[in-house]
């Protein structure tokens, strides 16, 4: 975890133990900055500190951490380690729920390449600037369907365009590739009844076409609203990606 005076990345798990580590940590930066500091502005040193999480903390789990401080330079950032992205999304669609989609996903280490042949739909870029752990690529272009073979195998899809024949399209070239992990379609269980009739009648095997998720979201989870249907959809996305991995590891 990387902590300044205004700012903290990453975690140690949360709680009081990490707001005591947060604390600490700033202040030995302030230490550092006092008058007659050998480094102004750093916290110096390498040190440890001992947290009984019962007497000291009050977490009745119990156990004991010790947490180490050291300052960050070039050779700890060097060896920061890297956050491995829980799941590779191909995401067709910036209308509401698209940008509701990747709002919710910020906080998710993932990557996710999101497609619109409308470059008027995707929000100024100054307004998604801070993604978090989320890694957002934003592609217009045209055909969009040509990008699904850009993907990893074992990838997840959300097709939500403006339009069904488009969805169409987009299903069939993922269905084509065979290798994908999850592939949700939005809409209704009239919609995909429609899209699994034509899809076989082109002569794709039904049981893959089968695999198509619509409406897409958790199960349980009620609402039309954009925010809804995001929150759902990625509520789904992570129940699915220890499955969808482990096949393709």
């Amino acid at each position: 975890m990387l902590v300044t005076a205004g700012a903290v990345a990453g975690t140690i798990g949360g709680g009081h133990l990490e707001l005591k580590a947060i604390e600490s940590a700033r202040r030995r930066l302030q230490q550092s900055s006092a008058p007659g500091a050998a480094s102004p502005g750093r916290a110096t040193g390498d040190d440890t500190e001992h947290f009984p999480l019962g007497p000291a903390l009050g977490q009745c789990c119990g156990g004991a951490v010790t947490v180490r401080y050291l300052p960050l330079d070039a050779g700890v950032l060097a060896h920061w380690p890297q956050t491995p992205p829980r799941f590779h999304l191909q995401l067709y669609g910036a209308g509401h729920v698209g940008r509701a989609i990747v709002q919710v996903l910020r906080g998710v280490p993932c990557t996710v390449q999101w497609i619109d042949e409308r470059e008027a739909q995707f929000p100024p870029p100054d307004a998604l600037a801070d993604t978090g752990e989320a890694r957002v690529e934003r592609l217009c272009v045209e055909p969009v369907e040509a990008e699904v073979g850009l993907a990893p195998a074992g990838a997840s899809y959300l097709v939500l365009t403006h339009s069904h024949d488009l969805d169409l399209r987009i299903c069939e070239a993922i269905l084509k590739r065979g290798d994908f992990g999850f592939l949700g379609l939005i809409g209704s269980r009239t919609k995909r009844a429609r899209f699994v009739s034509r899809l076989t009648q082109r002569g794709l095997p039904e049981p893959l076409v089968q695999r198509i998720t619509c409406p897409i979201g958790l199960p349980g989870i009620e609402g039309k609203e954009p925010g809804v249907i995001a929150v759902a959809a990625v509520a789904q996305l992570l129940s699915l990606q220890a499955e969808i991995w482990q096949e393709h590891a």
